[in-house]
């Protein structure tokens, strides 16, 4: 199987942005040699973004976009395994930090986030 690396949502809003350089190089590099994916919370975090103004763009669009632009796909992979993974990720009350993150556990994919929270708690995160 291919290498599949899993985005945070606010990897998607910087991508969709064009500040790519906010991402470290590490995670830039291996976004030029692998396909990338979101989990499906990502495209509901990015509505709710839109919806309270925090972004001003659709999730529609942003994906579409990136679709366009670097290949990204919304995960298609059976969602049920990632549910079983989030009931042991108790390290959080953020329904999208622990869907996300049990998202890339379930599915052994390596999850590019920042967020220092799901970096600590989540093995498969990385950002350097």
């Amino acid at each position: 199987m291919e290498a599949v690396i899993a985005l945070d949502t606010h990897v998607v809003v910087w991508l969709h942005a064009g500040e790519v350089s906010l991402l470290p190089e590490m995670v830039r590099g291996r976004l030029d040699g692998e396909d990338a994916v979101v989990c499906p919370l990502v495209v509901l975090e990015l509505e709710y973004l839109y919806e309270i103004d925090r972004i001003t763009i659709p999730a529609d669009t942003i994906l579409a976009d990136l679709a366009a632009d670097i290949g990204l796909e919304v995960c298609s992979r059976p969602f049920v395994s990632t549910l079983r993974e989030s009931l042991k990720q108790k390290w959080t009350r953020d329904p999208f930090d622990r869907i996300i993150s049990a998202h890339a556990v379930a599915n052994s994919m390596d999850l590019f986030s920042k967020d220092e929270s799901i970096l600590k708690n989540c093995e498969r995160a990385f950002w350097r």
